[in-house]
């Protein structure tokens, strides 16, 4: 099937589902947080999709800074051993920052696919090389 005989499909949905951000059905990882290569159903490639640390970065920010405030909360109120926070702190950090990577994952990839996103580039128009641009800059 070609690409515009595909309906448009919501990121949120289909990256919350981890599923292909073309047909919607396809799956899109082959591993926890590992991108498959490409769909199972419609053959889209996912190469183009790259999220880097965009994921870990929402965790650390939404996951990470709660559990440490969680951490430091029940130091100060309670004083506890350490084996509450083994029992406590611990299980609510991995919740908080494991789980949600690969929904986060597959959002950010959907969301590129669906607003067509690619690397930047400088416009060589605009580049300090290029004398005629630096001589009308300078009027």
């Amino acid at each position: 099937m070609a690409q515009d005989q595909y309906s448009a499909q919501p990121p949120i949905i289909t990256g919350l589902k981890g599923r292909c951000p073309r047909c919607g059905e396809g799956k899109l990882f082959s591993g926890f947080i590992k991108l498959a290569p490409r769909c199972d159903v419609c053959g889209l490639d996912y190469s183009f999709a790259d999220p880097a640390d965009g994921p870990a970065f929402f965790v650390m920010c939404f996951g990470c800074v709660p559990a440490a405030v969680l951490a430091v909360w029940i130091e100060v109120a309670y004083q506890a051993p350490y084996w509450v926070h083994l029992f406590i702190t611990l299980p609510f950090t991995l919740i908080t920052c494991i789980l949600p990577l690969r929904p986060l994952k597959g959002w950010l990839v959907a969301s590129q696919y669906f607003h067509k996103a690619e690397e930047g580039r400088l416009d060589p128009r605009y580049h300090p090389e290029n004398k005629s641009y630096a001589r009308r800059a300078s009027h």
